[in-house]
């Protein structure tokens, strides 16, 4: 059975074909290209974020466990109304500000055991690409300006709505919308570029000084990574539109070919049955959930465990659910451990192993249904439970099992996990000192860019400068 999604674009389950051209064996297809939309870093991310950020590394995972290669981009967002007005309300950069929030996003990903991506590129290093997609939709006739700022005409392009199902015929032209905030059925010309505002960041480019909008961010950044069209791309079920539907509209307008093959959103999540609301006391982030006490591996199981298009109602009381999923587990595993019965693998083991690792896998072919998969794989736990009461396990049988279990993992990530350790190291901190390292190589003061670069190293850390930006790490 080939592995197929459901495609917003189309509105059908679509088997996944990388590259966009059918091979005969899962080895032989390029990487599966896919961008997923990151974090707007000017908060802490709340669990209807990290229900996304789970289901994201729930599909890398599994595209991994059925033999394909990845290469997957998620962004993080950091210029945009709110980033500009909490750094000026602190009286700090941009940089400083976007740098503790992206530090603390970082920290809350390896807590929830969130496979690292292989780009992770940020929107104000990417002005490049969006001077080059602006110019590009300029020279077609897409662009008018207005006050300052460029404005994308839809009416323009006529393949928009395609994505959310938009009746073109209802747009009003004309209409212009420079915030990042849309109500749910807003259809208006969308900025490209902004004029500056007072004290507000700008840069400089051939059409002016400014600031992009939110929606070029996106494309410019696929386009740098990926160049072309890509496989996959991922986000909350709210981002459909307009910004999904907005970032179809510039990429395919300004260089003539498809966008993205496969788009796959998630689902809301609700907390006890309605939306999250901070006067309704049922807003959490992931920190409110562990001062609470609650374990990061148990909010993990609880957010993958549930099928991605179907509206998840999170509760305190699913957590305990999930506890007891992860405790029998937990219990197989320290029977496994304590068998020594000599003997080779039995061919009794070695087929539940394989009807189990089939039958997870048919499941989660079709449409990821990893709720079917879960009960494929607890079925199998009670079998093996099973053969250990009736002493019909072997050492052999019980290793063979351990890897099965190592198997499932891999896309579960609940099974062998271990927390990080904590270190002395305050992440914000060096995000905050690489913010000012890059400021200061802007403003030509290698001196100071060098002392930074030399403090860190002393503390332990390395600096690797990229074409996305600088990333570090704690010395080995």
């Amino acid at each position: 059975m080939a592995l197929s999604i459901y495609n917003t674009l189309t509105g059908t389950q679509d088997e996944l074909v990388p590259g966009g051209v059918r091979k005969e064996r899962i080895e032989d297809y390029p990487p599966v290209t896919i961008y997923s939309c990151g974090p707007t870093v000017y908060s802490y991310s709340h669990i209807g974020n990290f229900r996304t950020f789970i289901f994201n590394d729930l599909l890398r995972r599994y595209l991994k466990f059925r033999g394909y290669k990845v290469n997957h981009a998620m962004n993080i967002t950091d210029v945009e109304d709110k980033i500009i007005a909490g750094a000026n309300s602190e009286g700090i950069s941009l940089q400083e500000y976007t740098g503790r929030y992206t530090a603390i996003f970082l920290e809350d990903l390896k807590c929830l055991n969130i496979e690292p991506v292989e780009h992770m590129p940020k929107a104000t290093e990417s002005i490049d690409a969006m001077i080059d997609i602006i110019e590009n939709l300029r020279a077609k006739g897409y662009v008018y300006e207005k006050d300052g700022s460029l404005y994308f005409s839809i009416a323009k392009f006529h393949k928009y709505g395609r994505l959310s199902r938009l009746d073109t015929r209802e747009i009003k032209t004309g209409l212009r919308y420079d915030t990042d905030e849309y109500t749910k059925d807003d259809v208006r010309d969308f900025a490209l570029w902004k004029a500056p505002k007072e004290n507000e960041i700008y840069w400089e480019t051939p059409f002016g000084k400014g600031r992009p909008g939110w929606h070029i961010e996106c494309s410019a950044m696929i386009r740098k990574i990926f160049g072309t069209t890509i496989d996959i791309h991922t986000g909350g079920v709210d981002l459909v539109f307009p910004h999904h539907e907005n970032e179809i509209a510039q990429s395919e307008a300004a260089y003539d070919e498809r966008f993205v093959r496969h788009w796959i959103h998630a689902e809301h999540l609700l907390v006890n049955g309605t939306k999250m609301s901070k006067s309704l006391g049922n807003f959490y982030t992931l920190r409110d959930l562990l001062d609470k006490g609650y374990s990061p591996r148990s909010i993990r199981y609880l957010l993958v465990s549930a099928h991605y298009r179907k509206q998840f109602n999170f509760t305190l009381e699913g957590i305990g659910q999930a506890d007891q999923a992860l405790e029998r587990i937990d219990n197989l595993i320290v029977r496994l451990k304590d068998i020594h019965q000599d003997g080779g693998t039995s061919p009794d083991a070695v087929k539940l192993a394989e009807e189990m690792i089939a039958g997870f896998t048919e499941a989660v072919d079709d449409d990821l249904n990893i709720s079917r998969g879960l009960g494929v794989f607890f079925e199998f736990l009670h079998r093996v439970n099973t053969m250990i009461n009736e002493e019909r396990l072997s050492r052999s049988d019980a290793d063979m099992i351990m890897g099965v279990l190592k198997k499932i993992d891999s896309v579960l990530g609940v099974i062998f996990y271990a927390r990080p350790a904590k270190t002395d190291i305050d992440a914000s901190w060096v995000e905050s000192m690489i913010a000012e390292r890059i400021q200061a190589k802007k403003d030509r003061n290698f001196k100071r860019a060098d002392e930074i670069r030399a403090e860190l190293t002393e503390k332990g850390i390395v600096l690797e400068d990229t074409k996305e930006g600088t990333r570090w790490k704690i010395k080995s």
